[in-house]
């Protein structure tokens, strides 16, 4: 990379994209940057999410994976919490968002994960593998299929469901006809 150039500026530019093409959400999941980083990275996505924009259209949502401290000094829209015993429940980030709306999705695997977070109160559930995933490493993970699908969205009750692993837009309205609110991808929206 030349002297000067800014590695994560492609993220900006995909954002405004995105925000134009009239995507609700884009989770920002840079595991590798400290704290200060990714806050002065997610503040440059949200305002290119703003900026692109469509004038008639929802505005892109900015979620930060995993640091409700970093959404809410970037002034992001709310947190994707990974799935894991170790990571942050719904109620700790309304805590952190105390007096502030901010959107919480948790990512979820099981039956059991999405009544855990429909019941703590969840705005969104990303369930995955649907279609099955492509592993690092070449492997290839089973998908739930939309029978499990539609079982989740039953079981999600209010909380809005995002069907993630494998979706692609041959797909992408099995996904909603089976009850979710609508798709989540990375290779879907490149």
């Amino acid at each position: 990379m030349p002297p000067g150039s800014d590695p994560l500026a492609g993220l900006v530019d995909q954002a405004k994209r995105l925000a134009a093409e009239g995507v609700d959400f884009l989770q920002l999941r840079e595991k590798d940057l400290e704290a200060k980083e990714l806050i002065g990275v997610a503040r440059r996505i949200i305002t290119a999410a703003r900026e692109g924009a469509r004038a008639t259209g929802p505005v892109l949502r900015v979620l930060v994976n995993g640091r409700a401290d970093v959404a809410l000094a970037a002034g992001a829209d709310g947190v994707h919490l990974p799935s894991g015993p170790e990571q942050l429940t719904v109620e700790q980030v309304r805590r952190v968002f105390a007096g502030c709306e901010a959107i919480v999705s948790v990512a979820c695997h099981t039956l059991a994960e999405v009544e855990r977070a429909s019941g703590e109160g969840a705005d969104l559930v990303l369930f995955s593998p649907v279609f099955g995933k492509r592993l690092t490493g070449g492997e290839e993970l089973a998908g739930a299929g939309l029978e499990r699908l539609a079982e989740i969205c039953r079981v999600a009750g209010p909380t809005a469901v995002l069907a993630l692993g494998g979706v692609t837009l041959e797909n992408a309205q099995a996904c909603v006809d089976a009850g979710a609110k609508g798709v989540a991808g990375i290779r879907l929206f490149r």
